[in-house]
């Protein structure tokens, strides 16, 4: 299976190509980013969890602040045909929920400050959600910081699968990725039920059908 775990150190540490697709990228301005970003700055020596595909200038941005950057494809990893088994109904097929974890996000207790989950729970298949953000909770720090975004009602099944580079502290550049669709859509309150282990959350009205939200463990 393709399951790569990628730590980085230091300043311009690594280059890697970017994700399957489009070259092309668009610049958007995100509230939430520039938050997050603040809050990070100091101190240095923080471990921050990327979960998208690798990028250069993220690796470059965040160690540029002091940081060690942790890249995990997530939705890659989650749709490798590996994880499929039999279900429980003759011809059904469901996710090995256990491999998924014995391979993705296998860190010990509290190795995170900051993790940037992009619009990860959007993609996942449904299986892997509730697991996901268990183990998510698990790795983070206590006051560790999560940056998620969330597509509404309006951005419709066939939203495109966007890699999200940072440029600066208030813009990230949208790269479009391999086509995986879009599995829901989450209103306020179920991001607020997905996450009530975790300590606090803070929306921003987001561009582009997407909120975005601010999440303390």
């Amino acid at each position: 299976m393709g399951f790569f775990d990628k730590f980085f150190g230091g300043k311009g540490a690594a280059t890697a190509d970017g994700p399957k697709g489009s070259g092309v990228r668009v610049a958007r301005r995100s509230t939430g980013f520039h938050e997050f970003t603040k809050a990070i700055q100091k101190p240095e020596g923080q471990t921050i969890l990327d979960l998208g595909p690798t990028s250069p200038s993220n690796i470059e941005y965040i160690t540029q602040l002091g940081h060690r950057v942790y890249n995990e494809d997530v939705i890659s990893e989650a749709n490798e045909k590996g994880l499929i088994i039999p279900g429980e109904k003759e011809g059904e097929m469901q996710i090995d929920v256990a491999k998924f974890l014995h391979f993705s996000l296998s860190q010990e207790r509290e190795t995170f400050d900051a993790v940037l989950l992009w619009d990860v729970c959007d993609y996942l298949p449904e299986q892997l959600v509730k697991p996901f953000i268990e183990r998510i909770h698990r790795i983070t720090k206590p006051k560790g910081l999560l940056l998620g975004f969330f597509h509404t009602k309006d951005a419709g099944p066939d939203a495109p699968y966007y890699r999200y580079h940072m440029k600066d502290t208030q813009t990230l550049e949208l790269q479009q990725g391999p086509p995986f669709r879009l599995q829901r859509v989450f209103n306020n309150r179920h991001i607020e039920n997905l996450f009530h282990d975790y300590t606090s959350l803070k929306f921003f009205l987001g561009k582009d059908n997407v909120r975005e939200v601010l999440i303390v463990r």
